[in-house]
């Protein structure tokens, strides 16, 4: 017979393990000697120290999951009361026994972690909701669009709640984010309605005055110009993509009437270049509002200045391009001052903003060029006449850039 101190080989082969309920038997051994037999049994116990150390580093040091935890610890608390092995059974129960407290508790933290972490997603979700809720009344169209935008990616990112409670604060949120959306349709859907009851109130206007182009009732027809230019005004903008084509159709119209007044009254030279005096002076007032930084301001001083052009009467045909050419100008500046307050509210006007400023610097040195040009060759007084359109379409472009700059460049 053999033994150690936690085990025994009796004369018949078979092998005993001490633990503190009294000896149990570990199993049969025949196959050679005594000694041999504990060995054995001994690295079985061995193997069963390996790796209950090898499940307490991974419950330490790694995010195992407390079920799979336990079931191992459960498979290794079979074996150890299996009584297979030789050594310190009741060491290793211990250890287990610690292990599967360790393993409990920490399902008890994470467990408090996460409902920690839901009632975080549920005030994070609420203040989400509370903010979406209050942007869907509000008129700032680009901003808020882009902050609600903003918040739906924050909410993708925050944990799901329990089922009933993350789906009624989605449905406000959704909710919130469908009233934004339809007041912002319903608002520029209005404001084209708007823009083409101007655009069919033009259209009229233009086929009036090209129906007057060909009259030589001169004053009447003046008259009647000049109140058509006010019903222009007062007509508001029309599209984008027609407000221009209408106007140089509207213009072209008058420009046939009044050039042929012109030659009629050719004899009144002296008279018109008196007019032409008191426009460039009045063109000269119009440019000092630019660049417009009280809107409101400018387009009152502008109306004044333009009642006060149109009371003058006719200039010279070969100044009147020039001069009428300053003050649109600035009636473009101001126009422009106008369509960036609207485009601040069209998160679409951005790209048309750059097309328009590409457009303008296109123009600017195209005539920069022709200044040139004209300079090279001598012709001082055409270089002069260019370089006051160049001032004119300057100070667009300035406008322009000022107007992008409003999108952050």
């Amino acid at each position: 017979m053999s033994s150690d101190p936690w085990g025994r080989v009796d004369e018949t082969g078979t092998v005993y393990v001490r633990t503190a309920e009294g000896e149990q038997v570990v199993g049969s051994w025949q196959a050679g000697s005594p000694e041999e037999a504990l060995a054995y049994f001994e690295r079985k116990y061995e193997g069963l120290v390996v790796e209950i150390g090898l499940l307490e580093r991974r419950v330490k040091t790694t995010d195992l999951s407390s079920k799979d935890a336990m079931t191992a610890i459960a498979h290794l608390r079979e074996q150890v009361d299996a009584h297979h092995a030789v050594g310190d059974l009741d060491a290793l129960r211990t250890r287990l026994d610690a292990l599967t407290s360790r393993v409990e508790a920490r399902k008890e933290e994470r467990k408090a972690h996460k409902a920690r972490q839901a009632e975080e997603a549920r005030e994070a979700k609420e203040k989400l909701v509370a903010e979406a809720e209050e942007l869907a009344g509000s008129e700032q169209w680009r901003v808020a669009g882009e902050r609600l935008r903003a918040l739906v990616d924050t909410w993708k990112g925050l944990p799901r709640l329990d089922r009933k409670s993350d789906d009624e604060l989605w449905h406000r949120f959704s909710h919130a984010r469908s009233a934004f959306s339809k007041r912002r349709k319903a608002h520029f859907a209005a404001l084209d309605a708007q823009r083409e009851q101007a655009r069919q109130r033009k259209e009229k206007l233009v086929t009036e005055a090209q129906a007057l182009s060909g009259s030589t009732d001169w004053g009447a027809t003046a008259a009647r110009y000049r109140e058509l230019m006010q019903d222009w005004k007062a007509a508001g903008r029309a599209q984008r993509e027609h407000e221009e084509d209408l106007w140089q159709r509207f213009r072209a119209a008058q420009d046939v009437f009044f050039q042929a007044r012109g030659e009629v009254f050719a004899e009144r030279d002296s008279e018109q270049r008196e007019n032409l005096t008191k426009k460039e002076e009045l063109a000269t007032e119009a440019e000092k509002l630019l660049p417009v930084t009280d809107l409101k301001a400018a387009r009152s001083a502008f109306r004044s200045l333009n009642e006060r052009w149109d009371a003058i009467g006719h200039v010279p045909r070969d100044a009147r391009a020039r001069v009428e050419g300053r003050m649109r100008a600035v009636e473009q500046a101001i126009q422009e001052a106008e369509e960036a307050e609207w485009r601040r509210t069209n998160p679409e006007a951005r790209a048309r903003a750059a097309g328009l400023t590409g457009q303008l610097q296109d123009a600017v040195d195209a005539l920069r060029a022709d200044v040139e040009a004209a300079r090279a060759a001598g012709n001082t007084a055409k270089a002069e006449k260019l370089e006051k359109e160049l001032a004119g379409r300057q100070a667009l472009l300035d406008q322009a850039l000022k107007g992008l700059q409003e999108f952050g460049g």
